[in-house]
């Protein structure tokens, strides 16, 4: 048996795939996905729910068949389909007299300091006030190609349960958890029912993709097995077909795959490391050995500096030949830091003037890619 009793603060995150019939949305898996999280709640847990859904369902809304790839055509489907999605979320939780809210977000609501700081305020507020945050991807204005996007709900599900300090991340799926091969074709296929580490052989377990209207598959549910697991987060992959599946996993029964935390990393290096870089910095063999002897960066030691960042943005550090090794927020703009790279520490002030900082960041201002594993 797992032990899971201390665990007050659970993210359950639910795929298309068990939300949707061919002809669309199915409310009787609705109804009792809402009724075992009214469960939890009255034994105390707090519980956040993130969806997946919209896209497809509003794609089965317009009779659109195949899989929806067109970026406008996604936003469209999305814009359909998020309130039939919410209006079915709305009856089911009414039957528990629970109310529910609703929570868009884009990765750039995330990757800000402010509006993430923001966001943390009104979850915790939500959840005082005994409502059920439920949160979607805005597919509506969120796309890959200006980097707002997430990419799936898995790694969405798990940066919420990192910033909202979550104990336990559960990401039901359709299948029982993690499998050595395909259990449909492979009769030797083991289910890994405990998972210390996500490694490369872990991870090459992790085949296949989603089905037409998802983009999650058991590689994406790893990833974000990773990032929760920086958080002191745990996660368990199990199916959402399995009768009474959540309150079976809080018990601590032996289902699914329960991948441990690791660990754990502050609200403010969490926030650094599952941040989207927006520039480099190039630095030589001397400045990466001291980063690695946690002592600050300064101008002498930088080599390169690539992109357009502002102060307070995240940017990535790199070793002389391009290998990312660190993530960090440095106290200067992209062009400030052009200016001074290659200076002494005592040229700072003739360059750019006086009163300002004596190096480029300091070792709290940075974290290794190393503790992020393979993300």
């Amino acid at each position: 048996m797992r032990d899971f009793s201390s665990f007050r603060r659970v993210v359950v995150k639910v795929g298309t795939n068990l939300l949707s019939t061919e002809d669309g949305i199915d409310n009787a898996r609705i109804d009792d996905l809402c009724a075992q999280i009214a469960d939890l709640r009255d034994k105390g847990y707090q519980v956040l729910l993130v969806t997946s859904g919209a896209i497809g369902l509003g794609a089965k809304e317009i009779k659109h068949r195949n899989r929806v790839v067109h970026i406008p055509m996604r936003q469209a489907c999305a814009a359909i389909g998020q309130p039939i999605l919410m209006e079915h979320y709305r009856e089911a939780f009414r039957k528990h007299s629970i109310i529910c809210s609703q929570v868009l977000l884009t990765r750039n609501d995330l990757n800000n300091r402010k509006t993430y700081n923001n966001l943390r305020s009104s979850v915790s507020t939500l959840l005082a006030l005994g409502i059920v945050p439920i949160f979607n991807e805005n597919d509506v204005i969120s796309t890959a190609e200006i980097g707002s996007a997430f990419g799936d709900n898995d790694r969405m599900s798990a940066m919420v349960a990192s910033k909202i300090d979550a104990d336990l991340l559960i990401l039901l799926t359709d299948i029982d958890g993690l499998y050595t091969g395909n259990p449909k074709t492979d009769p030797d296929a083991v289910l890994l029912k405990e998972i210390e580490k996500i490694d490369s052989k872990v991870m090459g377990y992790a085949k296949g993709a989603g089905s037409t209207f998802s983009t999650g598959g058991m590689k994406t549910k790893l990833l974000a097995a990773q990032i929760a697991s920086l958080a002191y987060c745990g996660t368990c992959i199990a199916s959402g077909y399995e009768k009474n599946i959540l309150s079976r996993i809080m018990a601590g029964e032996d289902v699914g795959s329960y991948i441990h935390p690791g660990r754990k990393l502050n609200q403010r290096e969490r926030w650094i490391i599952n941040n989207s870089h927006v520039g480099a910095i190039r630095v030589d063999d001397g400045a990466k050995a001291a980063l690695f002897a946690h002592r600050s960066l300064l101008p002498s030691g930088i080599v390169g500096v690539e992109g357009v960042w502002d102060v307070g943005d995240v940017v990535a550090v790199c070793d002389k030949d391009g290998v990312i090794f660190a993530k960090a927020v440095p106290y200067y703009d992209s062009t400030s830091t052009a200016l001074l790279m290659g200076h002494r520490s005592q040229d700072i002030g003739s360059i750019l003037g006086e009163g300002k900082k004596d190096c480029i960041f300091r070792p709290e201002d940075l974290v290794f890619t190393g503790d992020a594993e393979s993300l």
